[in-house]
């Protein structure tokens, strides 16, 4: 394992995350992105797959990463970054942006986390003594879309992050329906976690050692593209 920790940038574990969760996308899909590494899931909707995504600061139809020499800098997503608008986007205030996820009018979401259980119960907006501005948009988020995907680096600065039980405040709970990582996907299922894709570099014995909640293993476990 510590092989491949080597051999995985930043920017590498990042790509593997973002492809693998824009595979989740159905044609004609709504989905909205939380900050962070799920913004990227944007670049890598497969072809001939049209979804549109929507910001919760006002943007339903948000494109690719702006890049180059001419970035519109007055148009940006929640986390700030800049990106394109596609054909026939348009704007709107917060007002609508959280009617439309509280509606139920999202299809998926991708959002970070600090911690994730075996439930399905999320944990992504507070670390206790450490100050944050506030929940921002997650808790409507993960209620209100129809599926929640949950898009994160497997661990952080040696943390388990998929654990047994969240001993973090909730985001929400039993929401989550997948996780994803750089090492693997998990599906969450009434009867608990089922590993369905792993990343090659890694063996089922690595994943059970950089986890503490319990999961079974697909018997048709698919391996990541990496």
């Amino acid at each position: 394992m510590a092989v491949a920790l080597q051999e995985l940038s930043k920017e590498k574990i990042r790509e593997i995350i973002a492809k693998r969760a824009a595979k989740e996308f159905q044609n004609g899909d709504v989905v909205t992105l939380g900050i962070g590494l799920p913004t990227a899931v944007a670049d890598y909707v497969p072809e001939g797959i049209n979804v549109t995504f929507q910001s919760e600061n006002g943007l339903l139809g948000v494109g690719k990463s702006q890049k180059g020499d001419f970035i519109d800098k007055k148009i940006i997503n929640a986390g700030g970054g800049y990106v394109e608008a596609k054909k026939g986007a348009s704007f709107y205030d917060s007002q609508m942006a959280f009617t439309m996820m509280r509606g139920g009018h999202i299809d998926a979401t991708v959002l970070g986390a600090l911690q994730v259980d075996e439930e399905g119960s999320l944990a992504s907006w507070l670390i206790p003594g450490k100050f944050v501005p506030g929940m921002g948009g997650s808790m409507d988020l993960v209620v209100g879309a129809k599926k929640v995907i949950v898009a994160m680096e497997h661990t952080s600065k040696g943390q388990i992050k998929i654990v047994k039980k969240c001993n973090l405040p909730l985001t929400a709970y039993r929401e989550v329906n997948l996780i994803i990582t750089e090492r693997c996907v998990f599906h969450v299922t009434p009867q608990g976690l089922v590993m369905t894709d792993i990343n090659p570099m890694f063996s089922v014995e690595d994943i059970k050692e950089s986890v503490t909640a319990d999961f079974t293993v697909s018997d048709n476990l698919q391996y990541m593209e990496i």
